[in-house]
């Protein structure tokens, strides 16, 4: 269910910065379309930091209703409090949510054993399966993989989406954790690498605007067919890189409504615009990428 190509769901807005219902459903259909093996719906790179609660809740609720079980809904439900992540991730339980993804908490810093019970508190608190959000470069700490061992013992804590970008990572987690464990990169441009190393797939930003390349991507390099899996990852590549030329998700909602998938590419304060500057550099890659793939 979770492997391949999953995407980190941009949340449209309209020019108000509220939800773009139409835009919402626009985005499903083409993730459902176009193989895409999961969504996940309030993540960092659905702006989860600027929507309250109950904004939050209702959007991944609305995720659930548009996609009537035809695609693998993932919520987001990282805080750094541990409370307040229980008091989220139980709110979806019997929703018709499949998973929650959990990033480690934030700003406060916790150290190994304060992250191994937090986790810990949230999977023994609900029964819905918890993936575990490595990202240190946002949040100020790093899951080791030795408490990343300890968490997977827990029959709820089925995964991690691991997005430091250090390759080493993925054996020195696999020889800790138990078989069916998975180990999702949270990287798009190490993606194929982690899985030619025994990844299970990535939780992917470029997929919001390549589903269909992405998708394809996943698929060979999980088939062991590596060679048409980079040919399609060199085209991905620009993509890959430049859609962080800016704070994620400034790049790529900007060039999915170039891309006619979204109405607006409003984001809400503190983040901003895309500079004229930025604005040329991903038009030639779009273009390019366009006529690469006609």
């Amino acid at each position: 269910m979770f492997k391949g190509s999953i995407v980190a769901l941009i949340t449209p807005m309209n020019e108000k910065g509220n939800i773009c219902k139409k835009s919402l459903k626009n985005l499903i259909t083409y993730h459902i379309n176009n193989k895409t093996s999961a969504i996940v719906s309030v993540g960092t790179t659905g702006e989860s930091s600027t929507l309250n609660q109950k904004e939050h809740i209702d959007l991944v609720m609305r995720v659930v209703d548009i996609a009537e079980k035809k695609i693998p809904i993932i919520a987001g439900t990282g805080s750094n409090a541990t409370t307040e992540s229980i008091n989220l991730t139980q709110k979806f339980e019997d929703s018709g949510v499949a998973a929650c993804l959990s990033v480690t908490p934030y700003y406060n810093r916790p150290n190994q054993e304060g992250l191994y019970r937090h986790f810990q508190s949230i999977a023994e608190n609900t029964n819905l399966p918890q993936i575990l959000y490595n990202v240190p470069m946002r949040t100020g700490c790093d899951l080791l993989p030795e408490t990343i061992a300890k968490l997977s013992q827990h029959p709820n804590i089925i995964g991690i989406k691991e997005a430091t970008g250090d390759l080493s990572r993925v054996n020195k987690i696999k020889s800790l954790v138990k078989k069916y464990f998975l180990l999702i990169s949270g990287d798009d441009a190490t993606a194929l690498d982690f899985i030619k190393l025994g990844g299970h797939g990535v939780i992917s930003v470029t997929a919001n605007i390549a589903a269909k390349k992405m998708s394809q991507m996943c698929s060979l390099a999980l088939k062991n067919d590596f060679n048409n899996a980079e040919s399609i990852n060199q085209l991905l590549m620009p993509f890959h890189k430049h859609l962080f030329i800016d704070s994620n998700p400034i790049p790529v909602k900007w060039v999915a409504k170039k891309l006619g998938l979204i109405l607006n590419a409003t984001l809400r304060l503190p983040m901003t615009s895309l500079s004229q500057t930025n604005k040329k550099i991903l038009m030639k890659i779009t273009n390019e990428f366009l006529k690469n793939t006609k």
